[in-house]
């Protein structure tokens, strides 16, 4: 058996479809080791790996994430963890490095080492359809126009990770296998890819129960809204959402976030919120999901057929909301068209209209196919036969 090690940026996003990988992994006999930050680190553990900490504590992402901070955050990031990282691996001597399609001390820590590696896309594998949030790109140099000196301490920082590495695009870095966790079916432009990208599906994997959510409860139609954990979602746009689907469904599910539900103020009696809810049972019984279209929760309730009424917040959202609706599974509007009158309409729209729904669960079908955590294991060991051993 192999000695397998993952770098990740510590977002959940990024984390969570590794974690059933690395569980499958540890229980096919393999060997796993984990980098990634403290706040990662019990679930990291819970999935069977050896956790390792980056010194200095969680790391932040810039804010605002513009292109130029995204570069330069990644590369200073590099330049910090190189040093600690690369001890970690010769005492850890790892057969493979698995990292994320963001993670540039990932990629320069195997070329450093010489250990083959993957490359881990949980957003949509970019091309020109699907485009890089860090390629070269009008937006980039507008902003290093106007802001010469982060420009400088970006350029600064990439010359010292030396060849290798692309000029500007540190957000996709990729490897001679690389894993994209969603189906060919969803993905952007799919036909332009190589042999190299393999679309393994949704990486879900079993997640404890929650005890306190009144599951057995909930009358249909189930419908729910969250706007995931990383942006801070206005109450009042939960708020709304509430308020309009209230006389449309049996039971609404709001999950709040970082808010606290009473943010919300009174509420109608068919409302659950709470700060979070166990999202793959609530879409098993959903008839439709108000999301921001993180790639997350947009695969989950892909995988459980459920039409999507999609309020971009940010990062790659829009092109995830661009995706659902161009494949006839949603609809979207974006935060300054939420009223309740208008969520109401649309929400309607989604439970009478059955094309949604029809929709959505061939996506379904097609994500079901892709294989999900179990494919990209069986990828991982067969690359693992045909490359040279890391040592």
């Amino acid at each position: 058996m192999s000695t397998i090690a993952f770098l990740n940026i510590a977002m959940h996003g990024r984390v969570n479809p590794t974690l059933p990988v690395v569980a499958e992994l540890v229980r096919r006999g393999h060997t796993v080791t984990y980098h990634t930050s403290p706040a990662f680190a019990a679930k990291v553990e819970a999935a069977g790996a050896t956790v390792h900490l980056y010194p200095g504590g969680d790391q932040p992402l810039p804010d605002p994430p513009t292109p130029l901070s995204l570069v330069r955050g990644l590369a200073e990031a590099t330049i910090r963890l190189l040093p600690p990282l690369l001890a970690d691996l010769r005492r850890i001597r790892p057969d493979l490095i698995v990292h994320d399609s963001a993670c540039p001390w990932g990629l320069v820590a195997a070329r450093e080492l010489g250990v083959p590696a993957v490359s881990s896309f949980t957003t949509f594998a970019f091309n020109r359809q699907a485009l890089s949030p860090t390629r070269a790109s009008w937006e980039l140099a507008g902003e290093a126009l106007s802001r010469p000196g982060a420009a400088l301490g970006y350029l600064r920082a990439r010359s010292q990770l030396g060849r290798g590495l692309p000029l500007t695009d540190l957000g996709n870095l990729r490897q001679p296998l690389n894993l994209v966790y969603t189906s060919r079916a969803f993905q952007i432009g799919a036909d332009g890819f190589g042999e190299s990208y393999r679309f393994v599906g949704p990486s879900i994997g079993a997640r404890p129960a929650d005890p306190s959510f009144p599951l057995d409860e909930l009358k249909d139609p189930v419908l729910y809204a969250s706007l995931g954990t990383v942006f801070d979602a206005d109450p009042r746009l939960l708020r709304t959402f509430a308020a309009a689907l209230a006389p449309l469904g049996g039971t609404v599910v709001i999950a709040t976030g970082s808010h606290d539900p009473a943010e919300l103020g009174p509420l109608p009696g068919n409302v659950i919120a709470r700060r979070s809810v166990p999202q793959l049972e609530v879409l098993g019984r959903a008839a439709m999901f108000i999301t921001h279209g993180g790639m997350n929760g947009t695969n989950e309730a892909l995988l459980a057929g459920v039409p999507m009424l999609v309020v971009p917040q940010g990062a790659d959202q829009p092109l995830v909301a661009s995706r659902v609706v161009a494949l006839g599974a949603g609809l979207s509007i974006t935060n300054d068209e939420v009223r309740e009158d208008v969520v109401r309409a649309l929400a309607r729209r989604l439970l009478d209209e059955p094309g949604f729904r029809e929709a959505a669960q061939t996506v379904r079908d097609a994500q079901q196919r892709a294989g999900g955590f179990g494919r990209a294991v069986d990828e991982i060991e067969r690359y693992l036969k045909i490359v040279p051993a890391g040592r």
